[in-house]
């Protein structure tokens, strides 16, 4: 029977997503990085500095330059792409008598400029050259497309800074979130059964998770997002479909699949939790077609890493050795932590397991304190693994052969799973929130399994006013805490400041 509202709800998708898109590129081109007062310690009169919440930073005593960038984070990629377009080279500074661990030293290079000062590199122990701490790949592809700008248009990164990183993120941030949108509204629309419930999902997509503030600034994790969308995308749409998934689709899924775990390194479980279950069920089609898709971007992952370090390994494998510990470095002081001293910051949190699992979920970066409407993604999940439990047992005795493995019954188990993997990995080998981020960035590519799981519960909360109240009010906290992060998303929670503000929560002061 046609749907007489599907006209209707795919106008609303058009308008919600168009809104969306529009405010992620409205960050991008009127953003600046801006220094705020509250962060910054007060020079002088009545002020609490054994507070916990107290402001460590100084305020600049000559005016900074305007920048664009708003982070270690981000500074450290746009330091090597502006390496390798202008130097022809991954190194990004130098340190002079490298070899004497005391001093005095000297350090220069593009890395140590104020605008590109950043937390976030790593200085080889043999040579003294620094390098961005993040893996080469994305930085790579970048730099190409500024190489392209450079050559076309005659644009310099320091000369037309803006037109510069504007251009690039437009490419890289919205371009992406919009053909995710579109994505995700083909499956939600072929998930949902009521107009509620796929609206409630879609417009969780595109204006309730931290791809809005991330949008705005340089990094891995939103790109990484929407290459698991375009991973899942063929296979559960054939899911709804029915019937074998085809070898373009295998090809498409595999590609995105690698691509994700090279963006976001953790998101290797998205890439096992999609091949595992192919290979099982349909071994020949998938060593054919989804696995060389997949170890095309995995080698030129490694490729790139050889060529910047000439090794395979990515600097994040030596992290606690001297390529992160040197003298001078911010992760230096782990020595200290290691020793028992209190050191401040989030970055050295020393916390029991089940503080900093509460806090993850719950709390501070809480993945549902931060997005509440993750509350009906996980009933939406957990429906779906109910329901799904025969296709499960059907999958497990290789009955899929003449139709798509990765059914909406099969995939609420397997979005558990992998939340279960990443979350458990965090919990029991770090204590590591990401940094001054305002959002629990080591999860966000679970995101889009979370929306779609949204929709089956918030079908459900259709059926009475209570629980549309209810799951609009979820949704409207979601917002507040993604529009919190005003003018820079490298800010910590809300929720955060709240605690400390409070009293219940210091990095920055011994308790």
């Amino acid at each position: 029977m046609p749907d007489p509202t599907t006209a209707l709800r795919r106008a609303a998708y058009l308008l919600i997503g168009t809104v969306a898109v529009f405010i992620v590129a409205g960050k991008i081109v009127g953003g600046e990085n801006v220094f705020e007062p509250s962060r910054y310690a007060p020079a002088e009169g009545n002020f609490d500095f054994n507070r916990p919440d107290k402001p460590t930073r100084k305020w600049p005593t000559a005016r900074p330059e305007p920048s664009p960038f708003y982070s270690s984070n981000d500074k450290s990629r746009w330091a090597t792409i502006r390496a390798l377009v202008e130097e022809g080279t991954y190194v990004v500074g130098r340190r002079e008598n490298f070899r004497d661990a005391e001093g005095p030293f000297r350090d220069t290079g593009i890395i140590f400029e104020p605008e590109y000062q950043s937390l976030d590199k790593v200085m080889n122990p043999d040579t003294g050259e620094f390098y961005s701490s993040k893996p080469p790949l994305f930085a790579t592809a970048l730099a190409g497309e500024y190489w392209l700008l450079k050559k076309v248009f005659d644009w310099d990164i320091e000369r037309d800074r803006w037109p510069v990183t504007c251009t690039i993120l437009l490419t890289v941030n919205v371009m992406p979130f919009a053909l995710y949108l579109w994505v995700m509204a083909v499956l939600i629309d072929r998930l949902g059964r009521t107009d509620f419930g796929r609206l409630f999902a879609f417009t969780l997509a595109a204006c309730g998770t931290f791809l809005i503030p991330f949008g705005m600034t340089l990094n891995n994790h939103s790109p990484a997002t929407y290459c698991v969308a375009f991973a899942l995308y063929p296979l559960l749409r054939k899911g709804t479909l029915g019937g074998s998934e085809s070898p373009a689709e295998l090809s498409t899924a595999g590609f995105f699949a690698g691509l994700t775990a090279c963006l976001d390194l953790p998101a290797a479980a998205l890439t096992a939790g999609l091949l595992v279950p192919l290979l099982y069920t349909r071994p020949v089609q998938t060593l054919l077609w989804f696995v060389p898709a997949l170890l095309m971007p995995v080698a030129t992952f490694f490729a790139c890493n050889y060529a910047a370090l000439g090794r395979l390994t990515p600097a994040y494998s030596e992290f606690g050795g001297p390529w992160y510990e040197y003298a001078g470095s911010h992760w230096h002081k782990l020595k200290a932590v290691q020793a028992g001293q209190f050191v401040p910051g989030i970055d050295f949190a020393q916390e029991p397991k089940g503080v900093y699992a509460f806090h993850l979920l719950f709390g501070h970066h809480g993945w549902f304190s931060l997005t509440p409407a993750f509350v009906v993604s996980a009933l939406g999940l957990g429906m779906l693994t109910w329901r799904g439990r025969g296709d499960v047992f059907s999958l497990l005795r290789r009955r899929h052969q003449d139709r798509a493995v990765f059914t909406p019954a099969v995939f609420g188990p397997l979005a558990i799973a992998m939340s279960v993997v990443l979350i458990g990995f965090f919990v029991v080998k770090t204590n590591n929130y990401g940094g001054n981020t305002s959002g629990p960035r080591w999860l966000f590519w679970l995101i889009p399994l979370w929306v779609l799981g949204a929709v089956p519960a918030a079908d459900w909360c259709a059926r009475w006013r209570t629980g549309r109240l209810t799951a609009a009010l979820l949704l409207g906290m979601s917002v507040l805490s993604v529009f919190y992060p005003a003018w820079n998303p490298w800010r910590s929670p809300w929720v955060q400041q709240l605690c400390e503000r409070a009293g219940w929560v210091s990095y920055e002061v011994p308790r």
